[in-house]
This record gives C-alpha cells, sequence and structure tokens, in this order.
C-alpha cells in the first residue's frame, strides 16, 4: 500500500492545509473518498488511520487532511499546540478548506484518480461541512455524513450567554482529554450569521441531488440520533442507516492503540464501500 503522510497543500494568503493519502497501486483511476474531520478532531485521532487503509484495500484512494485552523500545525499536527488559530476557525474557513483539498486532489493526484468520482465523508460537525460543500460543488458526486449534525445556529449560545460573548470577544470551551482552555473568538458568531444561507444545513441537504448516506449510532451521546433523522427528512432521496448500539465516534478512542478497527466503525466503513461502489 502506498501511504503518504503530512503532505503540505500551500495556499496563497492562507494557512496551508496537512494531509494523508492511502492507495493501492491501481491499473486503472480509482475513485477518491475525500475524510473531514469534527470538531476538537484531527486527522490522526483515534482509528482515522486503520480507516484510511480499509477504504484504500477497497479500491479507493483515501485522502484526509487537517482543517486549516483546527489548531494543530505543519509541525505538530496532533492535538492543539495552535489555541489561536483554534479560536478564529469558523464555518466559512471550513468549508473553503474542503473545496481547496478537492481542487488539489483533481490537479495533483489526476493521473491516480477518476475525476468523476469524488465522493465525502464527513464525521460530526463535518457531516455539515461536507453537506454543505456537496450542495455546492460539481464535482462532488456523492456524500456520507457519519454522526452527522444538521443545525449549526443551534449550536452557538443564546441570550446572556451570547450577550457576553459579544462583549468578552472570546468564551472558552474545556477539553476534557487534553485539559486545554479552548478559545471560541466572537467571529465565529459574526461569520455565520453574516452567511447563514450558504451555512444552514437544511437548506443545503434539500438542494442534494446525489446520492446521500446518513450513518449514525443508535446511542450517540454527542449528536442526537434524531439528528439524523431530520437529515433524512429533508433529503427525501438520502438513506439511513442506524448502527445499533454504537456511540458517537463508532467505538474509536484516542490514542487507538488497536491493530483492529473497533466493531461499530468497521460496520460503517464496510456500509460505506458499499454505498461508494453502487
Amino acid at each position: 500500500m502506498n501511504i503518504v503522510k503530512n503532505k503540505i497543500l500551500d495556499r496563497n494568503l492562507q494557512k496551508p492545509i496537512l494531509l494523508d493519502y492511502y492507495h493501492l497501486k491501481p491499473a486503472n483511476k480509482i475513485p477518491v473518498v475525500i475524510f473531514a474531520h469534527g470538531y476538537k478532531g484531527f486527522k490522526d485521532w483515534g482509528a482515522w488511520d486503520l480507516m484510511g487503509q480499509a477504504f484504500a484495500n477497497a479500491g479507493f484512494c483515501f485522502i484526509k487532511f487537517n482543517f486549516s485552523h483546527n489548531g494543530g500545525t505543519i509541525d505538530n499536527p496532533i492535538d492543539f499546540p495552535d489555541l489561536e488559530s483554534f479560536g478564529n476557525n469558523n464555518y466559512s474557513k471550513e468549508v473553503q478548506d474542503l473545496n481547496d483539498v478537492i481542487e488539489w486532489s483533481t490537479n495533483q493526484l489526476s493521473d491516480l484518480i477518476d475525476v468523476n468520482n469524488i465522493f465525502l465523508l464527513g464525521h460530526s460537525r463535518a457531516g455539515g461541512i461536507t453537506t454543505l460543500v456537496a450542495s455546492q460543488n460539481d464535482k462532488v458526486k456523492k456524500l456520507i455524513t457519519l454522526a452527522g449534525v444538521s443545525d449549526y445556529k443551534t449550536r452557538f449560545p443564546t441570550g446572556k450567554a451570547l450577550n457576553k460573548w459579544e462583549i468578552d470577544k472570546v468564551f472558552y470551551v474545556k477539553n476534557g482529554r487534553t485539559q486545554q482552555e479552548m478559545p471560541h473568538y466572537y467571529q465565529f458568531f459574526e461569520d455565520f450569521i453574516y452567511n447563514e444561507e450558504k451555512l444552514t444545513i437544511k437548506i443545503a441537504a434539500q438542494k442534494l441531488t446525489i446520492p446521500h448516506l446518513i450513518i449514525h449510532g443508535q446511542n450517540d451521546e454527542t449528536v442526537n440520533l434524531q439528528e439524523g433523522r431530520q437529515l433524512h427528512k429533508w433529503n427525501k432521496n438520502s438513506q439511513l442507516h442506524i448502527i445499533r448500539e454504537a456511540n458517537h465516534t463508532l467505538g474509536a478512542v484516542h490514542p487507538w492503540s488497536s491493530i483492529y478497527l473497533p466493531k461499530h466503525l468497521k460496520q460503517a466503513i464496510q456500509c460505506s464501500i458499499n454505498f461508494y461502489k453502487k
């Protein structure tokens, strides 16, 4: 298997993006799956590396990347050494990042991939980002949202908490694993309100005309299963697959020390492979 780690995608006047890609040596050009991580996530989290190998073994080129403002750096892409960058992240930047990765793949991997078969896979918060991009970018031919969120606006503070955020310009969320106090600057909310129509997942889901598979764990403690049902309701052509007893990360944790995929994530990957190959 060919594995390229920490490839730098340089961009004019914007932060670079770090990405990995996996593939076997194909006889013909192969479809590509581009995976986007969720909130407080990164490309090297948990069992994502094993997931990349599983997709590659199934005949895909698998790309995973760090969002440019996820809090990682080029030198240290794991965890969150750059909290200032994390605080300046917003949904518009993540949409641009994903579009740039798609563009990079079609330009830089054109000898390897079938540019007419570009598929997206978004976990958690990135379920929304991939839905937005899939509704806008006609290069995307299939979409899978994995434990994906259905509404960004409801995740912002309201009332007095929102007023305090506006005054203070920042609020902090503690990362239970790293114990870091992670900043969110008020620009995050301002950017969403300014671009609300373009960043509303419901509008994007209703516009989708490509095949869309919604995978959700029955016992998701972070993004309730009802959000998956809501996505399915908005897109009449979508499919909903519920994994019994699965949690938000489908059994994976960070760090992941086993050479085997967790049971529920393995089920989700096989379901995804079947969907992409139809």
